[in-house]
């Protein structure tokens, strides 16, 4: 089985950089960050406070997931733009501090590799916990501004200062979680995007893949 894991924070390029990879190499790709995301927004639609562990890991075990690279269903439903609002943004991370969703997930991630053969897979445990043994790991970060400037352009209905503080917190919470923490993973391709073009960092991946 072949994977590339991509991981990194929240507007490092990730999700941006993982599809065009996937598509110069041919391969299938999963946002798994949109599943986590998929998970908040079914809870928050069913009344369920994100933060109640267990009614939300239930719920995590029973939704039906589509998760395809432009569109994302959430029992029949489609949730793609919804998923990026305010609303899901803010309440994410206490759905993916859960433990019960996070092994749930990995789960269902782990599956979705081994049915196609492997992937390009991004988010912020996949070369740590997901996929230790894949074939290139990369974390991608980038400056806390640029992050926040590329978060911006993609978040809907919150200004620059707003999701600045939102990655912050962000940050804190991934990082300090007690599961699958956000961490660089050993042996990782560690890339600063913060100056380089998406093909720049495609190239670049490519060519480790290739040093591989």
């Amino acid at each position: 089985m072949k994977v590339i894991a991509i991981d990194g924070p929240a507007g490092s390029g990730k999700s941006t950089v993982a599809r065009r990879l996937a598509e110069r190499l041919g391969m299938d790709y999963l946002d798994t960050g949109a599943m986590y995301r998929a998970v908040t927004f079914a809870a928050l639609r069913r009344g369920i406070d994100p933060a109640d562990a267990e009614p939300v890991a239930r719920l995590a075990k029973a939704v039906d997931l589509e998760v395809t690279p432009g569109e994302v269903r959430v029992d029949g439903v489609d949730a793609t733009i919804e998923i990026r609002g305010p609303e899901v943004s803010r309440a994410v991370s206490l759905v993916a501090a859960n433990p019960e969703v996070r092994t749930e997930l990995v789960r269902r991630q782990r599956e979705w590799a081994a049915s196609r053969g492997g992937g390009v897979v991004e988010g912020r445990d996949i070369g740590s916990v997901v996929f230790p043994d894949a074939q290139l790991k990369v974390y991608l970060t980038a400056r806390p501004e640029v992050r926040a400037e590329r978060r911006a352009a993609e978040v809907t209905g919150l200004d620059y200062e707003t999701v600045a503080a939102d990655l912050a917190r962000r940050d804190a919470l991934d990082q300090g979680r007690e599961t699958a923490p956000l961490r660089v993973p050993e042996g990782a391709v560690e890339l600063d995007t913060s100056d380089m073009t998406v093909e720049e960092i495609v190239d670049e991946i490519v060519r480790r893949l290739g040093d591989g």
